[in-house]
């Protein structure tokens, strides 16, 4: 999916909503148990109830690949089952140079039809050109995350400026905002004005709205651009929304909650062209 088909999701659907599928089988309704498969008969209804008002889908490969051989046939099903017209996010965290990037690239943007691998980008530009390599596909960089240890590294100060600042800017000469875009976490949502200053066109994948208690109000009139520029992750809130037999119900209810404040906020913060 290029830039322009996945602003037009957007704009059909009046959404930047992401739905997590970091699937926990001790978490899923215990009814769901008996089927050969629980945790794909699981995601594939969670996919069926929300594919229409979210533009985006992130599955966690960890919450697969601890499976072992029967967890990547999971992932693989799980990617088949996304319609063609929502983007598929592989949520791996890669991050090696050379030949290494390369196999994961072509596992991931190749083998299993991603549109985006989520990638490390601490090794540097030859991390991070092989996933470049393969056309009409992105990769999203880890910029500012959301978790508590994000103040280890990721805000030391160099000539001025945080270190993700500087990991951000280098990392936009290696690509364009059309197949590259940057993790930033909605916890921290006073920083994207910063970072719309030096960024103002890259797509931003937005985790921790939802369960993680980001600011989808303040992350979306910081962080939007005229072509939106934002997809916002939830995962917890939406497919554990309930733990009965409703549970694909509840997760449609609570996307469409976040989808129905998302069209306000277009309404409200999206820059003109």
């Amino acid at each position: 999916m290029n830039k322009k088909q996945l602003i037009q999701q957007i704009n059909q659907k009046k959404s930047y909503l992401c739905v997590g599928l970091d699937t926990d089988i001790s978490k899923i309704p215990s009814h769901l148990l008996k089927y050969k498969n629980p945790v794909l008969e699981f995601n594939k209804q969670i996919i069926d109830a929300t594919h229409d008002i979210c533009v985006a889908y992130k599955p966690n490969i960890a919450f697969y690949e601890v499976y072992g051989a029967k967890g990547w046939e999971t992932l693989e099903k799980t990617v088949q089952h996304i319609p063609e017209n929502n983007f598929k996010i592989a949520d791996a965290k890669r991050g090696d140079i050379g030949n290494t990037s390369a196999m994961y690239a072509k596992t991931f943007l190749e083998n299993m039809a991603f549109d985006a691998i989520t990638i490390a980008p601490y090794m540097g530009e030859d991390s991070i050109l092989p996933f470049l390599s393969i056309k009409n596909k992105w990769v999203i960089i880890l910029g500012l995350t959301s978790n508590k240890g994000a103040h280890d590294f990721q805000f030391l100060k160099s000539k001025n400026k945080p270190l993700y600042q500087h990991i951000m800017e280098t990392s936009m000469q290696y690509g364009s905002s059309s197949n590259t875009m940057f993790v930033v976490g909605a916890t921290k949502a006073s920083s994207f004005k910063t970072i719309r200053s030096f960024c103002p066109e890259h797509f931003l994948l937005v985790p921790g709205v939802g369960a993680q208690g980001g600011d989808l109000q303040a992350l979306s009139e910081f962080g939007m651009t005229k072509d939106v520029g934002l997809l916002v992750n939830a995962t917890r809130s939406i497919i554990y929304a309930s733990t009965g037999k409703d549970f694909a119900e509840k997760a449609r209810a609570e996307a469409l909650r976040l989808q129905q404040e998302m069209k306000n906020y277009l309404k409200l913060y999206r820059r003109k062209a």
